[in-house]
This record gives C-alpha cells, structure tokens and sequence, in this order.
C-alpha cells in the first residue's frame, strides 16, 4: 500500500476560510477557499457566526480533496492555523456556541481594560503573559460573554460551558467533542497564560473572573490532538499540528533561528521576530510571546501587531466604493503623484503595536484639491508599510537585531507594496515561491509529527526566495516621508505617544 503523501492545511481567517493540500515537499497541491462575513452590530464590535466557520471548514476541506481527487486516506495529517485571540463559548453537552464569536479587532471591552490599568495591573500582566491589557486579546472577550449572555456565568462555574479560540472550537468539532484542548501559541494570546511557566494562571483567571474549568488542554505545536469523525472526510485523520496564524506563519518561513524575522500582511499585519530561547521584555510597547513550542521547549519571539493592513484597501473597495478589486491598487498607486503627503491612518479599531490605542480612531490626513483616487490607493498602501517601519524599529530600540524581513500574506502579490516596504523601511524584502506561508507553515507542523517532512533542518532546506526587492528610496526622502506619518499618527492618538 502506498504510503499517504499529503498533508490538508486548515487555514482559518478573519476574512476567509482556507483549505489547502500539500505534498512531501512542501509544494501546494490544491486550494479550496471561501470568504467569511464579519459583522459591526455596535461602534467597534466585530463579530463572526462560529457556525458559518464550521460550515465553511467543512465545506473547504471537502471541496480540496475532491478537486485533487484525493480521499482521507491519502493525507498523512491535517494542521489547522487560525485567527488569534478570537473568542467562542459553547455548551460542553451539544457543542452549540452560547454567543457570537469575538473577533480579536473587536473593541467592546475597553472599559474593563482601561479599568484594570488604572488599577496599575499591567505589569504583573505584563510580566506572566508578556502582553499588554488590551480588547485585542481574548481574556476580556471572554468575561463579556460571561457577564452579557444569559445564565452563561452560572454555567461555566458548573463546568457545563468550554472556552475556545478558533483552533479549539473547530478541534472540538472535528472529533465530535472528544478533544477539548489547544496549542501553546493560541494559548499565550488570551492573557491567561504565564508564558514562563507554560500554563494557566491563577491569579490572571482571578482577575478576569473567568473559572478555571473553561480552559482546554495545553499541548506543543507539533502533537497528537486526536482524529476527525470519519464523516467529516469519510474517513478518520489525524490532526497532528495546530498553531496561531502568525507562528504558523514564522515556521512557514522558516524563521527557526534567532534574529529571523517574518511580516505577513492579510487583514492586519504582524511581525514575529524569532529571540530563541530567552523572552525579550520590550521596552517599546511590543509583545512577548511565543513562536513555537516543540517537544515542550519553548521558543520566543517579540511581535508587532498591526489591526489594519489588507482591511484598508478592503475599506477602499467596500467602503468607498472607490476599486472593484484590490489588485488595482498597485497601478493606481504608481499612478499618484509622488509629491503630494497624502496619510492614511488607519485605526478603524484602535491602533495596535507600539501605541496600544483602543480610542484612537482613522483619519486622512493631507489632503488637497488635487487629491484624487491614486493619492487614496497610495496612502492605503504606505500605510502598511509606514506601520512595518514603526515595529522594525521599535525591535531594533528593544536590541533585537534582524537583517531581511521575509514578507507573506495576500497583500504581498503587490509588486509596488514590496518593493514600497523596502524603501519604508530601508531593509531588504524577501518574497517567498509560497507566499500562502500561513498553511504552509500549519502544514509543517502536521508533517514535523508524522515524519513526513523529517526535521525543521529539512523544511529550511526547502524555503525558496521568489524574489528580492532592494530599497532604492533616498535615505533624506524615506525620513522625509515617515516623519509625516509620525505626525498623522499623533493626531489621530487619544493618549501620550
């Protein structure tokens, strides 16, 4: 019998769900894709139906292996990647969610954050989970789902309801209830996890007023996290690899040494730099976090969150109104008029990393009668990399050296983009053959437990530049224009920058 040779990565997203297969080395061999509603029922709040996700795995899953014409048992694994930090409470007993699910850009609990800092909590936060008290992570999320939906508080002390970020939920799912755990990476995103300790914490579940025995099970990235239902594929498959779509993203690229560093650009953007095996405390408003946990060994990073990068150009295009589609934006862009200082600051939700904002809110700044269409696609665009450039040198205040930034997410297609983050941030970016490194990396991960790809020495081996773009911006010019972002950025800031 020949042995099965292909791995099924679930990609699940903020705007979209993503299944793709993959072989022994690493080469995408079919994609299956559907795009997720979001909806805003209040100023800030930003929800998601755990129900459509479902369905959408489902459907996703199915629909690769039939477009391959493979079955269940040609898959030696499934890795699932996953939004971070959104939040899902369902009943124990049927698996039904209580409420919606909480998208980590959601902003409901800035109250309850802006209470726990005045009450000068954030560095004992700080120091266990390596994070800030922010509505970004999922602590609050879940004590609002406690406190807002009826009975739910007195349900979870009974032990009747589980917690879960995407990758558990669609865990539990997938195994028809019988695994109620998540990985380490997902698990340091919620506030709850001391990241040196590598468990859930007491004196934070306090805190937050949030029982116990709502948390699932810890486990390293690279693990026996059950199988799926034989109806789901038509057979049972191991799933063998889970992890945050920003770490799956890091081992995507291969970023297994430290000072490797990675930016994906999708719906936000977040920049992993990989510390190795000591946890740098930033002094400038970045994350410490985990980048993977293998074999229980703990490997470090700091990251620069960013809320809104594709979701800009998303704006443009549903929004205003302005594009039909995104690819337009690069020849737009290369069509404005380079003289004008056109700023888009785009805080729909807050700024994240390193101003941790949650009242900030968007604005164009510069504009004039000549502005038209092209300065707007423009200044979407720089904004990101206008962003990239605020966290690359943040780390390198922190003492955190990196060299080329290894870029990847859908915004990265973009030539103008690329070769514009180079001249940002005057640091040389690598685009990827596979810039799906999200999947990719949630496919590895999957392999690394069953041998199909051998050792994280092998998957370096396979890691393959598309393409180099070099900065060619003038050094007075890239200060020119990042000081007037600066500028636009304090204007929009509700708190000293």
């Amino acid at each position: 019998m020949t042995r099965p040779a292909f791995i099924l990565a679930i990609d699940q997203g903020t705007t979209s769900t993503r299944a793709m297969l993959f072989d022994a080395a690493g080469a995408p061999r079919g994609t299956a894709q559907r795009e997720l509603l979001q909806s805003y029922p209040s100023p800030g709040w930003v929800e998601h139906d755990p129900e459509e996700i479902w369905r959408a795995v489902v459907a996703t899953c199915r629909d690769v292996l039939a477009g391959a014409a493979l079955t269940a048992r040609d898959l030696t694994g499934i890795g699932i990647a996953n939004q971070r930090e959104t939040t899902i409470v369902w009943e124990r007993a049927s698996g039904r969610p209580v409420g919606p699910a909480i998208v980590w850009q959601d902003r409901r609990t800035a109250e309850l954050c802006g209470r726990l800092n005045a009450l000068d909590h954030g560095a004992t936060v700080a120091a266990k989970t390596g994070l800030v008290i922010d509505p970004y992570f999922s602590a609050g999320k879940i004590a609002w789902l406690l406190d807002h939906v009826a009975g739910a508080r007195q349900a979870a002390e009974r032990g009747e309801l589980a917690f879960g970020t995407v990758d558990s939920f669609l865990l539990w799912r997938l195994t028809g209830g019988a695994v109620h755990a998540t990985d380490a990476t997902n698990a340091a995103r919620t506030l709850l996890f001391d990241i040196h300790r590598q468990d859930w914490d007491d004196e934070l579940l306090a805190l937050f007023d949030i029982p116990r025995g709502l948390l699932p099970e810890v486990r390293d990235n690279c693990a026996e996290f059950g199988a799926t239902t034989a109806d789901f594929l038509g057979a049972p498959v191991a799933i063998t690899g889970m992890a945050g779509d920003q770490q799956a993203a890091t081992v995507g690229q291969t970023c297994f040494a430290p000072g490797m560093i990675k930016s994906t650009y999708g719906t936000g953007c977040f920049i992993v730099l990989n510390t190795g095996a000591t946890p740098v405390r930033s002094a400038h408003q970045l994350l410490t976090t985990l980048a993977y946990r293998l074999d229980g060994v703990a490997t470090y990073a700091l990251e620069g969150s960013i809320f809104v990068a594709g979701a800009a150009v998303q704006w443009l295009r549903d929004g205003l109104r302005l594009i039909a589609t995104a690819a337009e934006t690069a020849a737009l862009a290369s069509e404005a008029d380079p003289a004008q200082r056109v700023y888009l600051v785009p805080a729909f939700t807050g700024l994240g990393a390193p101003w941790w904002d949650p009242d900030a809110r968007g604005a164009i700044i510069g504009l004039t009668r000549e502005t038209g269409i092209a300065e707007l696609a423009r200044a979407a665009l720089e904004a990101s990399c206008f962003q990239t450039r605020d966290l690359l040198d943040a780390m390198a205040a922190d003492g955190a050296a990196h060299a080329a930034l290894r870029v990847d997410g859908g915004m990265v297609a973009n030539d103008w983009l690329a070769q514009c983050l180079a001249d940002i941030t005057g640091v040389p970016v690598e685009r990827p053959v596979v810039t799906e490194t999200t999947a990719l990396g949630a496919a590895y991960l999957a392999g690394l437990t069953t041998g199909l790809y051998g050792s994280r020495e092998t998957l370096t081996a396979q890691w393959r530049r598309e393409r180099l773009f070099e900065p060619q911006m003038g050094a007075d010019e890239r200060e020119e224009r990042y000081a007037g972002w600066r500028a636009a950025v304090e204007r929009t800031l509700t708190r000293p920058s």
